[in-house]
């Protein structure tokens, strides 16, 4: 490997480090930077920038941005609420396969949020340790991206497949695969999560803030705010779309025009259908147009296609300009264990804090190394590498909503509450991916 290879890796590295700095659109800024130095210092011509995995986010960030707007996704908390208090003292169990399912529904993980309080008044009330529920539940309300069809993550992978001409490999694989499995292995988080820390009666600590009037008692069941008159329509017309782009994955021949010899391809259904869903949404609820730009669910989804346009397009045009030397490099060792692959998604999506960003810049290397694209899908869980360092909002959320103060990141930060979760969670989602993957493909 050349001295002008390491030096251009090296450059790579400080683009993604000062991009993690920085966070949210520093991503993709930073990476636009590494670009600039790759091309004005090395002579390397950029590869094009990733549009259809752009595109594709956009339209689905659209239709949820309206929805939000609508009042929709309070309309689908204000279900996932009385889902989890219907069952206090499964909470462990309830709760996170909760937050998975309504972040599959939604493609975002922040619908976790306003879940949080709720997942911690339940397990409080019922004497649960907090933290258990707590922290396999925000765990879970990632996991989920990976398998949810409408995910900006997911939308990453597809273009990718769509890109290197891979066409028989998208949703429908995806799905697959990825939902038995992240299901799985949320399951054996929650599983594991019951036995962590002790029971609030029995934990000293914990005894002695209630004793000291630190911890406040359980709450009485709050009356909520009325939800708009649009919310039910809103959810129920983007859950509608979300079905359709289920649908016409699962069955390409549905996509398939007179007279043509192959499909429309899944990211340009993606993109026809949510547009048109946002429209439909506009046109039934008559929100106002300027509550949609101002919602959470755009200002999260432009990151993300800020963040790939140029980090992604750093790491392709990086891969692509000395693939000649890379893949032979590696290419024996991920044929012998493509497994562990596995592991450079997981590490760097613990800088990125994104799956999407992650998937987009590493995956087009396990496509050039030869890892089989049903192994590739299998290990696509393992971008859920966010948790390993507490830094990420939700799992700052989730600390700061247990008032118990058992939720909580440690002496040696590492160990930390949603450790354990996060990690058996990846794993078992990982592992039983590859099982799924050999079996079926």
């Amino acid at each position: 490997m050349s001295v002008s290879i390491v030096l251009q890796f090296i450059v790579v590295l400080a683009a993604i480090w000062m991009g993690a700095r920085s966070s949210g659109i520093g991503l993709g800024l930073w990476g636009a930077v590494g670009l600039m130095v790759l091309t004005g210092a090395f002579g390397i011509t950029p590869t094009s920038p990733p549009v259809d995995v752009m595109l594709i986010i956009l339209a689905v960030i659209m239709a949820a941005s309206v929805m939000e707007a609508a009042g929709g996704i309070d309309f689908l908390v204000r279900i996932a609420e009385r889902i989890i208090r219907a069952n206090p003292k499964y909470v462990t169990i309830v709760a996170p396969l909760t937050t998975w399912t309504f972040t599959f529904v939604a493609g975002t993980g922040h619908i976790v949020y306003p879940l949080l309080p709720v997942i911690y008044e339940t397990a409080h009330r019922s004497g649960i340790r907090p933290e258990r529920p707590m922290a396999v539940a925000t765990i879970a309300s990632q996991q989920a991206i990976t398998a949810s069809p409408v995910a900006a993550a997911t939308a990453a992978m597809i273009g990718l497949f769509a890109e290197k001409g891979l066409t028989q490999w998208g949703l429908r694989e995806i799905l697959m695969v990825c939902v038995p499995a992240t299901l799985i292995g949320v399951v054996a988080a929650a599983i594991v999560s019951m036995f962590i820390g002790k029971d609030l009666k029995d934990d000293p600590q914990y005894q002695a803030r209630l004793a000291a009037g630190e911890v406040p008692a359980p709450q009485a069941l709050t009356q909520h705010v009325a939800l708009k008159p649009t919310a039910k329509l809103s959810a129920l017309i983007f859950l509608t779309g979300v079905a359709l782009v289920v649908l016409f994955g699962f069955f390409p021949e549905l996509r398939k025009l007179p007279g043509a010899k192959a499909p429309l391809s899944m990211p340009i259904v993606i993109e026809i259908l949510m547009m048109s869903v946002a429209a439909i949404m506009l046109l039934a609820t008559r929100v106002n147009v300027d509550e949609v730009p101002k919602t959470a669910t755009l200002r999260a989804g432009v990151v993300a296609v800020i963040g790939i346009f140029g980090l992604a397009w750093l790491g392709d045009s990086f891969i692509a300009a000395n693939k000649e030397v890379i893949v032979p490099a590696i290419g024996d060792w991920a044929k012998v264990a493509p497994w562990t692959f596995a592991f450079g998604l997981f590490l760097a999506s613990v800088l990125l804090y994104s799956q999407a960003a992650t998937t987009r810049a590493l995956m087009p290397l396990g496509v050039a190394l030869g890892i089989p694209p049903q192994f590739l899908i299998a290990m696509f869980p393992s971008v859920n590498g966010y948790f390993f360092i507490p830094t990420y909002g939700s799992l700052i959320a989730a600390i700061n909503f247990d008032l118990s103060g058992t939720t909580k990141i440690g002496r040696y930060v590492l160990n930390h509450s949603f450790m354990v979760p996060g990690l058996v969670a990846t794993s078992v989602s990982v592992v039983t991916g590859l099982a799924i993957a050999r079996m079926i493909f």
